[in-house]
């Protein structure tokens, strides 16, 4: 499973702790970081079992969950930037007043309203939840979409798409299978979004790259690499240093 997937499918309880178990171990929702079950793993002079060790790299590498998600796109979180910003603080445990002068907005009350509304659309989130597992139950018709890899940038209708188109362009634009080259690029946005979503799951989370090593996995799916690589860049499916220096998958 991709870990865009294993994000999505995540229950609220997985998504709160940040990983999820699977049949022979845990895997980070965050960055596709996995641990065996069973084994014992030293940190420090410090021995882990497995799940504990996974909650450590969790608080180590990401901070913290809720860190993570305020910082996803705005599409993703339906949150203003405005909510988002009072999210982070009311976190750092600041009270209304302090959150007030902190933002230089309205008074204390201002704030209540504000928390106000965030209650209610943590409400209307419940329902529209529970609206949306009754009716997976009833609705036979649903297509199954292509899930937002959580990076996303520019999050518009080209991310549309059903796993019947998905597989149907990577039929018609990697004829020798995906493992093969592509036989062109200049697509349409929605065909270039799912190759490049495929070409993506060429490269391991979690690993840096030079930019020749990055250079040398494109060649081999198409010639014309650094317009592949731009667009990695441009989607939020790879990221580098400014120097080029650094390359790697963005989870």
């Amino acid at each position: 499973m991709e870990l865009h997937e294993r994000f999505w499918n995540a229950s609220i309880q997985e998504l709160k702790r940040g990983y999820v178990e699977e049949e022979h171990g845990w895997v980070c929702l965050l960055c596709g970081r996995g641990v065996e079950k069973g084994i014992i793993y030293p940190d420090d002079d410090v021995l882990y079992e497995s799940e504990r060790y996974i909650s450590l790299h969790v608080e180590r590498e990401h901070g913290s969950v809720f860190h993570y998600l305020t910082g996803l796109d705005k599409k993703l979180t339906g949150l203003t930037d405005h909510q988002n910003r009072l999210l982070q603080l009311f976190y750092q445990g600041m009270s209304d007043a302090e959150v007030q002068q902190e933002m230089g907005i309205g008074s204390s009350s201002t704030i209540r309203n504000h928390r106000f509304a965030l209650k209610e659309k943590e409400r209307q989130a419940k329902v529209l939840l529970t609206l949306m597992e009754l009716l997976k139950e009833k609705d036979e018709h649903a297509p199954s979409f292509v899930p937002v890899h959580k990076t996303a940038k520019m999050i518009d209708d080209r991310y549309n798409v059903t796993e019947e188109e998905r597989t149907a362009i990577l039929n018609k634009w990697f004829p020798s299978g995906t493992d093969g080259k592509l036989l062109k690029f200049n697509l349409k946005e929605k065909q270039r979004y799912v190759v490049l979503r495929e070409i993506a799951t060429k490269f391991i989370p979690g690993q840096i790259y030079t930019e020749a090593e990055i250079n040398e996995i494109l060649k081999a799916v198409y010639d014309d690499y650094v317009t592949v690589r731009r667009y990695l860049i441009e989607y939020g499916f790879i990221d580098r240093e400014p120097d080029g220096s650094k390359y790697w998958l963005i989870s």
